[in-house]
This record gives structure tokens, C-alpha cells and sequence, in this order.
């Protein structure tokens, strides 16, 4: 069921999308050769407990998962699509990462992932990561009053395949409120004018994900959790939480 959030709500989610805007700048600062994934997970732990914010990402134990979630952020490095732990794993020169962050502020939620490298980047890993923001503008730009659900998928999709860039296959965004996952499934492809119509007060967190050698197979790591590529290839991964009212998309995780 899609929750439609008053004009307040929204108010409120820019809010905790602001903590999330934060947390990622903080992960991203503290980024460097020879930090612990784990030194951006306190990085970020630090702003969401400045702001008297929760973690939606904290303790979070799906079915499918084998544990719950130990930390405040997913850090995702090199093959690692989503869902990456936090953990020992020294940050090298030329790594790929990708985080993703939530807060829980007044008992509403924000949820944003940015991409980024660490030391020299390869020129194919800036490709990747730009062509990653571009899909997600490309989405932003199709989430508004009349559109549809398709139309946003297929916004984020032609971007991606039109670089050559695979899709993880049953990844995509979702409905954001007062739960971290709530309903509409917003598919990083599909057909333009199919799917839920979009209406003032829905509140969808868009994100591409993408393979960078063109293919889509993914799998789970040993740790439950981290999703890689099947191939071994580079991902890279973009998320905003995004507000549809009647005066166009209003990105409510933006710095």
C-alpha cells in the first residue's frame, strides 16, 4: 500500500534527508588510502548522533538475511553493487566505493547512496560513477504528477544502457516514509507509461545501480549481506530520496 505524505511530512523527511546528506559527506571526507571501512561508518555514526538522529540501517535483519545489519552505513568497494559490511578492509589507491546511508529523524526517514574513488581514479571508474548521477537525474526528472512509476524506470534505464552498463537484475528504489521500504518497487528499468500513476505526497527513494562490464548477474557474498557482481566487474550505485508534488520533483536528500 503507497502511503501519500502531507505537505508537513514532507517538511519533516527534508529534514532527516538533510542528516543524510551530512553522513555521506562525512564518510566520504574521511575516505582515504589506508582508512578501515569501518572509519567511515564512525565518520557517519558521529553526525547522525550530533543531529539526534536514528539509523534505519542499524539492526536491520530481513528475512533473507542471515544477521542483522551492524552498522550505520553499507560501504560497497570495487565488484560490491549494495550492502557492502563495514569492516577491517583497508581502503588502496584507485578503489571504487560506493556508500549508503539513512537517518531516522522525528520517526521519519531519509535514504541517499553516493559513489565515489580513492586516490587515482581510473577513467573508466569516472565514467561509471558520472553516468551513475546521470541516471538518477534521469529519474528525478520523470518522478513528477502524471507520470508513472514505468516512466521513471525507463528514465534510469535508457541512460544506463545506452553507455553499454549492465543492471543489477532485482535491485531498484522504493517507496521512503516512515519505514525505510515501503511501497511503490521503483525498477531501474521498465516501459514508459506502465505502472502505479505518481501523485502529490509520494515519497520515492530512486537509485541506479550499475555493472560497468554490461552484464546483469549478480550474487550474495558468504556474509549474507554484500551483493558483487558475478563477473568481477566495477559497480557503481546513486540514490536520492525524492518528494513528487505538484511543483515538480523536490530532491529531499540534497546537501
Amino acid at each position: 500500500m503507497v502511503t501519500i505524505k502531507t505537505d508537513e511530512s514532507i517538511e519533516a523527511m527534508r529534514a532527516a534527508g538533510r542528516v543524510v546528506a551530512q553522513a555521506l559527506a562525512a564518510a566520504r571526507e574521511a575516505a582515504a588510502v589506508g582508512v578501515e571501512l569501518t572509519d567511515l561508518d564512525r565518520a557517519a555514526r558521529a553526525v547522525l548522533d550530533g543531529a539526534g538522529a536514528g539509523s534505519p540501517f542499524l539492526d536491520y535483519h530481513p528475512q533473507w538475511a542471515p544477521v542483522p545489519f551492524p552498522a550505520v552505513v553499507c560501504t560497497s568497494v570495487n565488484d560490491a553493487v549494495v550492502h557492502g559490511i563495514p569492516d577491517g578492509y583497508r581502503l588502496r589507491d584507485g578503489d571504487l566505493v560506493s556508500v549508503d546511508c539513512g537517518a531516522v529523524l522525528d520517526g521519519w526517514v531519509g535514504d541517499a547512496a553516493i559513489s565515489f574513488t580513492v586516490g587515482r581514479a581510473r577513467p573508466e571508474d569516472r565514467r561509471l560513477i558520472s553516468t551513475a548521477e546521470e541516471a538518477l537525474r534521469a529519474g528525478i526528472a520523470a518522478a513528477v504528477v502524471g507520470n508513472r512509476i514505468g516512466d521513471v524506470a525507463h528514465a534510469i534505464g535508457r541512460v544506463c544502457r545506452a553507455a553499454g552498463y549492465g543492471i543489477p537484475d532485482g535491485f531498484g528504489g522504493h517507496g521512503v516514509g516512515r519505514s525505510m521500504h515501503e511501497d511503490p518497487t521503483v525498477p531501474n528499468e521498465g516501459r514508459a507509461g506502465r505502472g502505479l500513476p505518481l501523485r502529490h505526497g509520494m515519497v520515492l527513494a530512486i537509485e541506479p545501480m550499475l555493472i560497468s562490464s554490461g552484464a546483469d548477474d549478480t550474487y550474495t557474498a558468504q556474509d549474507g549481506w554484500t551483493v558483487r557482481t558475478l563477473d568481477g566487474s566495477r559497480a557503481s550505485h546513486a540514490e536520492h530520496t525524492v518528494a513528487v508534488t505538484a511543483d515538480g520533483p523536490r530532491v529531499l536528500t540534497a546537501p
